[in-house]
């Protein structure tokens, strides 16, 4: 059994580094570019990989030479990529811009990613075999529906992140077990800038939501349950990129493995604040052994 499918995108990053990102019809000279393995399907595979989880991606990747090295660098990280389709034509890729606080804007381009607008026989009988299924919001709509339909017939937990941020249509939030946005995305979604009260009109819609809330932490709100604040560790962000992917695929492998939800965010927390202290996407995800160490060298007090 596959513990975590994650049916989402493949991008190559292009990132450029910048003391300030420009304003609109400005021009800046940045000072380093580089081209990282990302999109947020293959980090959320690679962070659940590297925090201990047995893992498999569905998704596609194009003909070119970005195809090639996103499929490899799955692999490096021991995520299965057999049902990892070939699409005719150029893979997806993400335009960053990086400023010098850590902070990023984001360009997406789908690419191959387009293409995966269903799922095959073999995508939906390793969906029913897992015990959580990963979704986010770069592929189609149709075929992050079709996906988490599957996952619900089989009894597969789903965890959803709605990015980029959408409104989300009743057919997918009917099959969402688990709903992870930023604060962002929740105040997007509901119109409420709070994020307690944002997670608390949430959960009219799905019985579990974590609000990410960056340096501040996270909230989890059940509707069993209060809501419950977790606080993150106090580092120095060097590249904040990956940070929600990073925190969603080690939090799953938490709660896959039985931990209590207050516990698997702590532990997810810690996974991102080590992410944010280098710089890339998937370059920058931290291993297990680094997590359950809580090595945080970039920690500051208070």
């Amino acid at each position: 059994m596959t513990g975590i499918v994650v049916l989402g995108s493949t991008n190559m990053d292009l990132v450029v580094h910048v003391p300030r990102a420009p304003l609109r019809g400005e021009t800046v000279t940045g000072r380093e570019f580089r081209t990282v393995p990302g999109g947020k399907g293959a980090n959320q595979a690679v962070a659940a990989a590297r925090a201990g989880g047995d893992v498999a991606m569905i998704g596609a990747v194009g003909t070119d030479d970005y195809g090639a090295v996103l499929r490899e660098t799955l692999e490096h990280s021991a995520v299965d990529t057999d049902l990892l389709r070939t699409a005719e034509g150029p893979s997806g890729t993400a335009h960053i811009v990086v400023d010098d606080e850590g902070g990023n804007a984001i360009v997406v381009i789908p690419g191959a990613n387009a293409t995966v607008d269903h799922l095959t026989p073999g995508d939906e009988t390793l969906i029913g075999a897992a015990d959580a299924l990963l979704l986010q919001l770069e592929l189609p709509l149709a075929g992050v529906i079709a996906g988490a339909e599957a996952a619900h017939r089989h009894g597969v937990r789903t965890v959803l992140t709605p990015a980029p941020a959408r409104s989300l249509p009743p057919e997918l939030l009917a099959v969402t077990d688990l709903l992870v946005p930023n604060e962002h995305e929740a105040a997007l979604l509901t119109g409420i800038a709070d994020p307690p009260a944002a997670a608390e009109a949430l959960l009219r819609e799905v019985p579990e939501v974590v609000i990410t809330l960056g340096s501040a932490g996270s909230i989890h709100a059940a509707r069993d349950t209060g809501i419950v604040t977790v606080p993150a560790p106090r580092v120095r962000a060097v590249d904040t990129t990956a940070a929600g992917d990073t925190f969603v695929g080690a939090l799953t492998v938490a709660l896959v493995e039985g931990r209590p939800t207050a516990e698997a965010m702590a532990w997810a927390s810690t996974a991102a604040a080590l992410s944010v202290q280098r710089p890339g996407a998937s370059t920058s995800m931290p291993y297990r052994p680094e997590i359950d160490a809580g090595r945080l060298e970039g920690a500051t007090d208070g």
